[in-house]
């Protein structure tokens, strides 16, 4: 799999990933990975200082700026284990949020904790996954914030699901904690005006 990654992103490139595990994957490990082989190392090490998470291709390269359109918010902001420990997509999604005039970081606790998801983890071991989720959802709703924002799409699903699950099991009709990936927080944000009416 990783020799057709490397066939594939051939040219001089960015190389842009929506995910923390799989940036992390080709910068840090594909070079190791091809150690031995001293043609495909070179392309390995030639793709993974090419590669950049969204949040910090967005702010290192993009410098992205722009005026915030949307109404007063709080948001809790959770990154995944390995954008957090190997891209430092932490960093880079708090500065996106801050950059936003009108949206509040709701710090929650113990928040570089794993949100028990963790690919085939969550499949294989569903008790602890479940354990890990609770802790992770009932953290974010103890910072009062409206919704929870993520760059990772595994870890956005596994969270709003064990949410709604929880409102579900409560008997509520609608979702008290909703999720949105950053990317399209960050469209909206800045490219549609405040009456769209933001939960603050």
């Amino acid at each position: 799999m990783a020799v057709q990654q490397l066939k594939l992103f051939v040219e001089p490139w960015p190389v842009v990933i929506p995910s923390g595990s799989c940036g992390g994957m080709i910068r840090k490990h594909y070079p190791q990975l091809f150690a031995d082989d001293p043609v495909l190392h070179a392309k390995a090490l030639d793709l993974s200082e090419r590669v950049y998470e969204l949040s910090e291709f967005l702010v290192h390269v993009v410098n992205f700026s722009q005026p915030d359109l949307g109404a007063p918010c709080t948001v809790a902001l959770h990154t995944s284990c390995h954008a957090r420990r190997e891209m430092g997509a932490h960093e880079t999604s708090v500065a996106l949020l801050d950059s936003l005039a009108q949206v509040k970081v709701a710090v929650q606790a113990r928040i570089e904790e794993c949100c028990g998801f963790g690919g085939t983890f969550a499949m294989r071991y569903p008790d602890i996954s479940e354990a890990i989720v609770s802790d992770k959802v009932a953290a974010i709703r103890d910072t009062g914030a409206a919704s929870v924002v993520s760059a990772d799409c595994g870890c956005l699903l596994n969270i709003t699901g064990r949410a709604a699950k929880q409102d579900e099991l409560a008997g509520l009709s609608q979702t008290t904690l909703p999720g949105e990936h950053l990317a399209s927080f960050l469209w909206r944000r800045t490219t549609e005006p405040a009456s769209r009416g933001d939960a603050a």
